[in-house]
């Protein structure tokens, strides 16, 4: 006659079913609470890494900031990404995403933002910050 606790002890035992099944359970759950958390963490301290360095890049360029027809320095064009980056920053998952819908064009009219420094032709704020990022990015490796 077997009791209950021989075969709680036996379905224990490492090359049980039961017991393969508790040790895998036992993996995924330390990895979507500890391994995950800690990469997704990482990705996001990235990510802000990313989006503060285009922000200084804006605040200590000497261009300005060419939205719906009309220039602003490089504080109000701060000021004007820093609302939207609120307004958006459940949706924004990489810098790029923070360029899409926080500095490259108007959300009402859809006319891009351009960007104007002394002595360069105007160019797509998208296409300026895209190339700072990829350089930003390339110094960092």
């Amino acid at each position: 006659m077997i009791h209950k606790n021989q075969q709680i002890c036996h379905s224990r035992e490492s090359g049980s079913p039961d017991a393969v099944n508790l040790m895998k359970i036992k993996i995924l759950l330390i990895f979507l609470f500890v391994v995950l958390p800690a990469v997704v963490c990482a990705d996001n301290s990235r990510m802000q890494a990313e989006i503060d360095h285009l922000m200084n890049y804006i605040r200590n360029s000497s261009c300005s900031f060419v939205r719906n027809g009309e220039a602003y320095g490089q504080e109000e064009a701060l000021q004007h990404i820093a609302r939207k980056y609120e307004y958006f920053k459940a949706e924004i998952d990489s810098a790029e995403k923070f360029i899409e819908l926080c500095a490259s064009k108007s959300i009402i009219s859809g006319t891009p933002y351009h960007i104007n420094c002394p002595g360069k032709p105007p160019v797509e704020s998208r296409q300026w910050l895209l190339e700072e990022l990829e350089r930003f990015r390339a110094e960092r490796r």
